[in-house]
């Protein structure tokens, strides 16, 4: 569309990058932290000595 006026698609931009940043916006704030529960799990290994 090249007939379009320059400001009309300043408008255009300014009104998908608002949308864009408020989907954005209410997407990071609308998630619930995770409460981190205390667990201290050992990680088992098993140590082996090579030898070439």
């Amino acid at each position: 569309m090249p007939q379009m006026m320059p400001m009309e698609w300043t408008l255009l931009y300014i009104t998908f990058l608002a949308t864009f940043l408020m989907f954005n916006i209410m997407n990071y704030f609308n998630q619930h932290p995770h409460i981190k529960t205390k667990t201290t799990s050992k990680i088992h290994t098993n140590k082996i000595n090579w030898k070439w």
